[in-house]
């Protein structure tokens, strides 16, 4: 820190905040610490009766809080973000798309770890709309060494920690099964539930075919929508392990590749996760456990924002849902504001 003359202080950093007192009309910061002095402030600090002032004193190796607050915002931005200006050391980034926000958690881990900096960011695998803020940073004082900063740009140097990935649109199929509904004994209430649950996205429903626990039927009823275009058939009903629930035969029965029949996600455990191959696409055959139809949020609330950001899920992805994978049924449900599927 050194004193200067106000009118030398062009290009400095405050090392302080100036307070502003106009009598029955302003009391309070007019710059505060950290802030670079412009050419423009020089007759207002004058006016405040600052002839002189204190500011940083560069020295090499050294970085102001804003100038590494910028290399902060470079290892995290990516493409569909957009940043706010630089104060105190501090820049957030928000989104400029719908999307689902990934993040790289170990370089996210390593940065922080270095110490003098901070990057606080929401949960991954969850979906954004434009304008929601994804990510803080800070640098904590008012200078930090460079060679700390070029660490953190290093640990980055294939790319930013965060990004987003666009929904897409997809035509969707609804495959429903069950003697009750199919001979009329029931009225189905499953698919109006799986409707209102994709129409939140960028979708079409081709429809909902409503099938006999034949897994024939079933069967040529999802490869019926896959014909019309399908790029994502949902299975309802016959999902768990009694003897008479045929849908996940029915839908290994159309030479998809079981992902995983299972998951560890109350409620969700008999979710089915599978894959269809038709020339270069890989279309998500998925079947639906009951509680889908019934519960307040699912394992499905968690899978379809990644299937419709066109992320292929794997048996692991499943597998590390386990960690904050227990709904706690809520009398008033906050999800997504709550740990359900945060662990990871």
């Amino acid at each position: 820190m050194k004193e200067i003359n106000t009118e030398d202080a062009i290009g400095h950093a405050l090392c302080h905040d100036i307070t502003q007192i106009v009598k029955d009309k302003v009391k309070g910061v007019a710059f505060k610490k950290g802030h670079v002095v412009k050419e423009e402030d020089i007759d207002i600090l004058l006016s405040l009766g600052k002839d002189h002032l204190y500011v940083w004193e560069k020295k090499e190796g050294m970085l102001h809080e804003n100038e590494a607050a910028i290399i902060l915002r470079d290892i995290c931005k990516n493409e569909y973000m957009e940043e706010s200006d630089v104060k105190e050391g501090k820049i957030e980034l928000s989104a400029s798309i719908d999307g689902l926000l990934k993040i790289d958690i170990d370089k996210l881990r390593e940065v922080n770890s270095l110490g003098e900096m901070m990057i606080a960011t929401r949960h991954q695998n969850f979906p954004v709309k434009k304008g929601d803020k994804l990510v803080g940073t800070r640098i904590i004082p008012l200078i930090i060494e460079e060679e700390k900063m070029k660490k953190a740009k290093e640990l980055c140097s294939n790319g930013p920690i965060l990004s987003i990935k666009p929904f897409v649109h997809k035509k969707v199929g609804i495959v429903t099964t069950g003697n009750e509904v199919y001979y009329g004994r029931i009225k189905d209430t499953f698919g109006p539930v799986i409707i209102e649950k994709v129409k939140e996205f960028d979708v079409e429903v081709l429809g909902q075919s409503i099938v006999s626990d034949d897994p024939k039927n079933i069967t040529n009823s999802i490869l019926e929508f896959i014909e019309k275009g399908a790029e994502m058939v949902l299975c309802t009903g016959g999902m768990s392990v009694d003897p008479d629930d045929k849908t996940p035969k029915a839908i290994k029965d159309t030479g998809a590749d079981i992902v995983s029949y299972g998951s560890p996600v109350l409620p969700g455990a008999m979710m089915l996760v599978s894959y269809y191959k038709n020339n270069d696409k890989l279309i998500p055959i998925m079947g639906l456990p009951g509680c889908v139809m019934y519960a307040k949020r699912t394992i499905f609330d968690l899978i379809l924002p990644r299937i419709m950001a066109d992320e292929k899920i794997t048996k692991d992805d499943l597998s590390k849902l386990g960690l904050g994978g227990l709904c706690l049924n809520c009398d008033v449900c906050h999800y997504p504001n709550c740990g359900f599927g945060k662990g990871v």
